[in-house]
């Protein structure tokens, strides 16, 4: 890796928060007559690409920078008073857990304001999609950067209304209801983890997570730490989401524009995950361990329940509709990831954190093709795309047919690509979970869990058999193949899927250090 002197990297770090809120700013501003292009909502749209791509050079170079020798110290870090009365801190930083957030986040963003220029969702002003999209970019940065409980709720919620916003105004049919279901969710979700952040915070004498994971837990008395975890573990629950706190999920995916889906699913659904891993597991041990098998068996309930919910969708008839059925393979797919957390060892914690990354990237291809088999046929309904074979992507458009039945091979696990090794480490995490939790009861939810990677395979198959394959009718109309803007905007999500597959050692070479220190109490 290079060289970067330390102030360098924390400027870096800030201007990841803080650079996409400035260009939010201006993209509410008139555009200057010489950047105007063809019309100012080219201009805007342009922008929102240069803001996003400076974000991700930004985000680039400091993982570049990252000391790679030393993954579980945090990096870049800036400590600054904020509120003196409450000891609140303006406090950054980034360590091998947070770092693949970051540069996933900031890529996720930048293919989705790529995509968007060439392909504006129908809707009010480009304006205020571009500024939203920051926004969201922005808190979401936030998250996965600060280090104070007070800074990670307010950027925890910050994201909520952008993207109430881009479902509401830019979404598909059933857009209002969804968005208010979306946020009705989340918000009340919110004001009960606020409680528990406060009650954490007050109990143990300081808002720093550093100082928090370090303790370890031992200022907090194990009954703060149950009803912390309880009230911080609803509000997380529900944004990763959680069997049975998952049902404004399908319906926000299904009405959100393709890129409202793609960083919905890639990026907002990793907060809550990351929550339990960052806050809940160092700084509440104890707490975590008395919820940790129920929270494993809500897990699993979440992969067999979203899996027979796909294979619902899928079959013929069931008028299923394609987005619901990814949104829904979401909740299977975090589960696995949740069950990874509940084991409480360095092998499932790294297996949650690798499958999180391997969801955003194969989940974010997907949706991405979704939208484009949409913009071509006009629906996202199965049963309208497998009609007599009407679909047939192999014979109409090959390489959308392609990325569409790669994109499946991916999200079910198959070995040497990224989903793969994070459910697989999940489930290695759940034969021997950590001390004080139960054996049998983890050797159960492991064969469940299993069993789960069976179905979702089933019914990804089911859809690959009907969308892509068959003969194609000789009065088809012609189907455009993928376009250059879509082969940019898709091409490093399917180059990082195989990258991680075949070499996981690049993600958990990061995350294992990091992982390891914060389960032992920062005492490493």
């Amino acid at each position: 890796m290079i060289d970067i002197n330390e102030s360098v990297m924390q400027f870096l770090l800030a201007f990841l928060v803080v650079g996409p809120l400035l260009g939010a700013a201006a993209a509410l501003l008139p555009a200057p007559p010489g950047l105007k292009g063809r019309s100012p909502e080219q201009a805007v749209l342009r922008h929102g690409v240069t803001v996003t791509g400076a974000v991700l050079v930004a985000a680039v170079v400091l993982a570049l920078g990252f000391d790679h020798d030393q993954p579980s110290k945090m990096q870049a870090t800036t400590d600054i008073s904020w509120i003196p009365a409450l000891d609140v801190r303006i406090h950054l930083g980034t360590d091998g857990i947070s770092l693949p957030l970051l540069v996933l986040t900031a890529l996720l963003t930048f293919l989705s304001a790529l995509y968007s220029y060439f392909k504006p969702p129908a809707g009010p002003s480009p304006k205020a999609f571009v500024a939203l999209l920051l926004v969201l970019e922005s808190g979401t940065l936030a998250t996965f950067a600060v280090l104070d409980l007070i800074l990670f709720f307010l950027a925890f919620e910050m994201v909520l209304v952008p993207m109430y916003f881009l479902i509401a105004r830019w979404g598909g049919e059933g857009r209002a209801e969804a968005a208010w279901r979306f946020i009705l969710y989340t918000l009340l979700g919110s004001v009960v983890m606020l409680l528990g952040l406060l009650l954490i915070g007050i109990s143990a004498g300081t808002f720093d997570m550093v100082a928090l994971a370090t303790d370890n837990g031992r200022s907090l008395t194990t009954s703060v730490q149950v009803i912390a975890v309880l009230a911080v573990g609803i509000g997380l629950a529900v944004k990763t989401p959680m069997w049975p706190l998952h049902s404004w999920l399908p319906d926000a995916h299904t009405a959100a524009p393709t890129v409202g889906s793609v960083l919905l699913a890639g990026v907002l659904l990793k907060m809550g995950t990351y929550g339990f891993v960052r806050v809940l597991l160092p700084a509440a041990p104890d707490g975590l361990r008395t919820f940790a098998p129920y929270l494993a068996a809500f897990a699993v309930v979440g992969i067999v329940y979203g899996s027979l919910a796909c294979l619902a969708l899928a079959q013929r008839g069931a008028k299923g509709d394609l987005k619901r059925l990814i949104a829904y393979s979401s909740v299977g797919h975090m589960g696995f990831v949740l069950l990874g957390i509940a084991t409480m060892t360095p092998t499932g914690v790294n297996g949650a954190l690798f499958a999180n990354i391997a969801h955003g990237l194969i989940t974010g291809l997907l949706f991405f093709l979704v939208g484009a088999l949409k913009e071509r046929i006009g629906s996202t309904d199965l049963d309208a795309l497998a009609e007599q074979t009407g679909a047939a992507l192999y014979g109409r458009a090959p390489r959308l047919g392609g990325l569409l039945a790669f994109g499946a091979v991916a999200s079910l696990g198959l070995p040497g690509l990224a989903g793969f090794w994070g459910e697989m480490l999940a489930l290695f995490g759940a034969f021997d979970p950590a001390d004080g939790l139960s054996r049998p009861a983890f050797l159960t939810f492991m064969a469940i869990g299993a069993f789960g990677t069976l179905l979702t395979a089933a019914y990804l198959l089911v859809v690959v058999r009907r969308v892509c394959m068959g003969a194609v009718p000789q009065d088809a109309p012609h189907l455009t193949d993928v376009r250059g803007y879509e082969f940019a905007a898709w091409t490093p999500l399917v180059v990082l899927t195989v990258v991680a597959g075949l070499w996981p050692k690049a993600l958990l070479g990061l995350t294992d250090p990091a992982v390891q220190q914060l389960l032992a109490g920062g005492t490493r």
